[in-house]
């Protein structure tokens, strides 16, 4: 089958799969704090149907998948579902992002079903500021589920995920970055995006990964890492070799001319680029009957209109339609 290429001839090679927009944080830069009602669980795609859409892709190309929610470990029996995908053929990657704090119990039944990779967001080790950004008093319950992700060397790499708000951020960075020279944790700052519900995001708040990064240089000199063309993320290693940090700067540096990424929302609507303005149904043909190829001709049409780019620092740039939790991260 033909790869599965934008107009812009950029070959679209990964795929985020948000299987529930549940969650049981309330972070401040992604939900509010009360209101946001849930899909109706017959509007969610099931297992099946989820796997189907990722066999199709397979077939086209797409071989990195991610499980995102909300918090995709709130969604029963989700290691179900890594066995499924991980035995498909084509998908070579597949990895998770979870905010951690159930993972104490569910790390080992992901990785007997083939999970390979994982992401934790943890935006400070410090009880009173976790609290206060993720509106819970989990920090013990996410620090407990990293520890035990670390007894799966098959779980590689443990990537951490701190977002970067300006006046919030900058006090984290010290001991963030010594987590990264402690443990087999790749700690990542991803720059603060217009996704928040609330729609608080001001252009001030974001902390950007030069920022970061000379707050940490501070104490301990980084080098460079190359990275695929694809990556999201700058790397850079400890110049004593002791840890890895990496820099997601999406409105600061965009790395949109070598995005081959996807998105698939919960209820089954395909999404071109996080900001998007339109989503494609996939999931009202598949329960119309539609075959395999039918649902490919669709997908093919929705990524040929694929965006250039996600215009956050342009003139007139236009929010999206949805906040990440809906989207899927």
């Amino acid at each position: 089958m033909e790869p599965l290429t934008d107009s812009f001839g950029r070959e679209i090679k990964s795929l985020r799969v948000s299987v529930t927009d549940k969650c049981n944080f309330r972070c401040t830069y992604c939900m509010p704090a009360e209101g946001l009602e849930w899909l109706p669980k017959n509007e969610i795609l099931t297992f099946e149907e989820i796997h189907r859409l990722v066999r199709v892709m397979a077939r086209m190309g797409v071989s990195e998948i991610r499980l995102t929610g909300g918090e995709p470990l709130v969604r029963r029996d989700l290691p179900e579902l890594v066995r499924m995908l991980a035995g498909t053929r084509g998908v070579e990657d597949l990895s998770l992002t979870t905010n951690g704090v159930l993972l104490d119990r569910l790390a080992g039944p992901l990785v007997a079903a083939g999970l390979r990779r994982i992401n934790v967001s943890l935006d400070s080790l410090s009880h009173v500021k976790f609290a206060e950004i993720t509106r819970r008093d989990a920090l013990d319950r996410v620090l407990a589920g990293l520890e035990e992700a670390e007894r799966y060397p098959e779980l590689r790499p443990i990537k951490v995920n701190c977002v970067a708000v300006k006046g919030f951020t900058e006090t984290e960075v010290p001991a963030l970055a010594d987590l990264a020279r402690r443990k087999p944790y790749v700690v990542r700052f991803i720059e603060f995006m217009p996704l928040d519900a609330d729609q608080a995001w001001e252009d001030d708040k974001v902390l950007t990964g030069a920022e970061v990064r000379a707050i940490i240089e501070e104490r301990w000199p980084l080098v460079e890492i190359p990275a695929k063309p694809s990556s999201t993320a700058r790397r850079f290693r400890f110049a004593d070799g002791a840890g890895e940090i990496g820099f997601v700067n999406p409105v600061s540096e965009p790395f949109c001319s070598t995005c081959d990424r996807i998105r698939m929302t919960a209820e089954g609507r395909l999404r071109t680029c996080l900001f998007s303005r339109r989503e494609w149904d996939l999931k009202a043909p598949l329960r119309a009957g539609a075959t395999d190829a039918e649902v490919a001709v669709l997908i093919r049409n929705a990524i040929n209109q694929k965006e250039l780019k996600h215009r956050i620092n342009e003139p007139g740039f236009v929010r999206a339609s949805r906040s990440m939790s809906q989207i899927g991260g």
